[in-house]
């Protein structure tokens, strides 16, 4: 798909910019390849697809597409017949930073341009707590203008759980994992048969996934419980081994324990690979080791991969089909 839009007034387009650590540079290809079905090496997307930005860890703004054209000029005659409902509105400008090959805007620019526009529109401007918020953006030479949506980061609140370790996965990998396992939320039943203290549990609730969360550590599942009522979220922990579920979910999601905290046998990560076989039919598997041979041989097919790294520690992600 080309990450240009041609037509003078775009129907049904949204242009989605990301920011992202350079180690989530991979996960975050893997979460674009989720939502939309296609990755770019840039910083911006276009997609038909309506995705909330707050969802992901990656991504700053939605602009849904009503105009475009070559010119400032050319936008402005096309907004000249435009009706709004709400009374209050403000344009807010999106180059803020690079976007592929085109530069930043200055803030003074921006400013104009903002202003510029922003006089068309029928309405009384609110620069602090408008009704609509109209954005703008030129990529490539182009002008585009729509309805602006600020992603909301709300995983960093889950930051400050009362309860984590040092080895769990954190929460913008965390959530960039919810939404690879779960990219569209209606009908999906998940779960999480190893848990931990609920990382990846809280990020799904918090999304309005339906997931429910186990683990073979009493002590852990208290820990999960609580960290999901500390965020004022409703979801059910269970204690017990995976073996043991007998209920069938669309997908499985599975951060395996590793020598740190918890020893397990090559023998044992092979009988959980399994159990997620039986009982579901996708999984996200989470490894430090090389496991490919395991998931091949339960009859799960690796359908698409990544790498997430946290100084040396590093992450195998696995989407099994």
């Amino acid at each position: 798909m080309k990450n240009r839009l041609n037509n003078k007034h775009t129907k049904d387009s949204y242009i989605y910019t990301y920011v992202h650590h350079k180690n989530e540079y991979d996960l975050c290809r893997m979460e674009m390849r989720s939502f939309f079905g296609f990755d770019t090496q840039l910083n911006y997307l276009i997609s038909p697809l309506k995705v909330d930005p707050s969802r992901s860890p990656f991504m700053e703004d939605r602009l849904e597409v009503i105009y475009d054209g070559d010119t400032i000029s050319e936008l402005k005659e096309m907004m000249k017949d435009m009706k709004i409902s709400a009374s209050t509105y403000k344009v807010y400008c999106l180059n803020r930073m690079d976007l592929g090959e085109t530069k930043k805007i200055p803030h003074p620019e921006r400013r104009q341009v903002e202003r510029e526009l922003g006089l068309i529109i029928e309405g009384e401007p609110d620069l602090d707590n408008p009704e609509i918020v109209f954005g703008l953006v030129t990529i490539n030479n182009r002008w585009y203008f729509g309805r602006h949506t600020k992603s909301v980061s709300v995983w960093r609140e889950h930051v400050h759980k009362p309860h984590s370790y040092s080895t769990a996965l954190n929460t913008r990998v965390a959530r960039a994992i919810a939404n690879i396992a779960v990219p569209e939320v209606d009908g999906i039943r998940a779960i999480d048969p190893c848990c931990g203290i609920g990382t990846v549990v809280v990020e799904a609730l918090s999304m309005g996934i339906d997931i429910v969360g186990r683990d073979i550590n009493p002590f852990v599942c208290v820990g999960a419980r609580e960290n999901i009522a500390y965020f004022n979220l409703n979801g059910t922990i269970t204690k017990g081994p995976i073996s043991e579920v007998s209920e069938h979910y669309d997908v499985c999601i599975i951060d395996l324990p590793y020598n740190l905290y918890t020893h397990i046998t090559r023998e044992e990560q092979f009988d959980i690979i399994k159990q997620a076989r039986r009982i579901a039919d996708k999984c996200i598997i989470v490894t430090i080791e090389d496991i490919d041979d395991l998931v091949e041989e339960v009859g799960f097919k690796i359908t698409d991969r990544c790498i997430t790294k946290k100084h040396l520690f590093v992450r195998q992600i696995l989407l099994c089909e």
